[in-house]
């Protein structure tokens, strides 16, 4: 029942983009869409950096 849920259409896409453009308008919905793609990039390069650095408890290569 829940796997049926995570699926939107085409339909509901639609309808979720025609109310987000009627409540914020023409001129703004891209600056919201930009600072959106921005905060996502900046939380996968966190994640990235996260995975990257060493952990504390292994020891490190030059010692």
């Amino acid at each position: 029942m829940m796997s049926q849920l995570l699926f939107i259409g085409t339909t509901e896409l639609l309808l979720i983009g025609g109310l987000a453009l009627l409540l914020f308008g023409g001129k703004k919905l891209p600056e919201m869409m930009k600072g959106l793609g921005q905060g996502v990039k900046s939380f996968k390069e966190g994640l990235n950096t996260m995975e990257e650095t060493p952990k504390e408890d292994e020891p490190s290569e030059g010692a």
